[in-house]
């Protein structure tokens, strides 16, 4: 099949962007990597009257540190993410978690914000920001800017707190104390399959952030299994808490009892590779 007609927008400005989505609204649907989108508008499970290419834009694309965090602009090539040693020494969890990504071919167009704004409950990046206490950066017509923390963000599948006019122009992951652990586990049929379900583990004195994916329509926030790890609980435990916050979903992929099963393991092994990396850190 083919996609349905749409008009086809290449701003060159983040203000052009802006635009363009404030004028069209719901009508439009902006294009980084098209990983996502173009599959879904040429099987017609989607359509919009507008696409805003957002290739085009050079001030969303590239990495910074600021603040304590490392700024990723939207449109970043997320094997750019893979490749950085930058990324690599600044949050490793992200640079562990970019190569689980699909396939190699998906990574070298897809882009960071593209995963993002996509917010597939399944996908590893909105679990990784929401671990690792990220925010993210919106924009408006007008120079208007707001950041959104990750918790907030991600509202229900393919669903999240930008608005119809905004347009996400940056991830801040925040720079994590060293000594500091992390770990991304994951289980699915294939790999680059969509996980049926994983954990995004990040530990260090006194903190843990950890985020289940696949097991609901957004990533999951186990705080009371981080509440056990900063405790001192063992992996077992701290995985049992981390069961009792999650309700996952049945399709024909698994059911939620399978799904559950997998996740216990997975937030146990994860713990106790995020505990020996934070051992090696130290």
């Amino acid at each position: 099949m083919k996609p349905a007609p749409f008009e086809y927008h290449a701003p060159e400005t983040v203000d052009e962007v802006c635009a363009l989505l404030a004028e069209y609204g719901d009508d439009a649907k902006v294009l980084a990597g098209g990983q996502s989108l173009v599959p879904m508008l040429a099987l017609r499970l989607t359509r919009f009257e507008h696409l805003v290419d957002i290739n085009r834009v050079a001030d969303l694309a590239g990495i910074g540190r600021e603040n304590g965090t490392l700024v990723v602009r939207a449109a970043t090539r997320q094997r750019v993410m893979e490749r950085d040693p930058a990324v690599a020494a600044a949050v490793p969890l992200v640079a562990r978690a970019t190569p689980l990504i699909g396939h190699f071919q998906i990574r070298n167009r897809g882009t960071v914000g593209g995963s993002l704004a996509h917010a597939d409950s399944a996908s590893e990046y909105p679990a990784v920001a929401v671990a690792l206490g990220a925010e993210l950066e919106l924009a408006r017509r007008g120079g208007e800017r707001r950041r959104v923390s990750a918790d907030d963000f991600f509202v229900g599948t393919w669903t999240t707190a930008a608005r119809d006019d905004e347009l996400l122009v940056a991830a801040h992951f925040p720079v994590w104390p060293e000594p500091s652990g992390f770990a991304i586990e994951e289980v699915a049929r294939r790999h680059g399959d969509f996980a049926l379900a994983g954990v995004a583990c990040a530990v260090t004195a006194g903190r843990a952030g950890i985020a289940l994916f696949g097991v609901g329509s957004t990533p999951v926030r186990a705080r009371a299994a981080e509440a056990a790890l900063v405790s001192g609980a063992d992996p077992a435990d701290v995985a049992e808490a981390a069961l009792g916050e999650i309700d996952p979903p049945a399709d024909v992929h698994a059911s939620a009892a399978t799904r559950a099963r997998i996740a216990r393991h997975l937030v146990e092994r994860a713990v106790a590779r995020a505990q020996e990396d934070l051992r090696a850190a130290g």
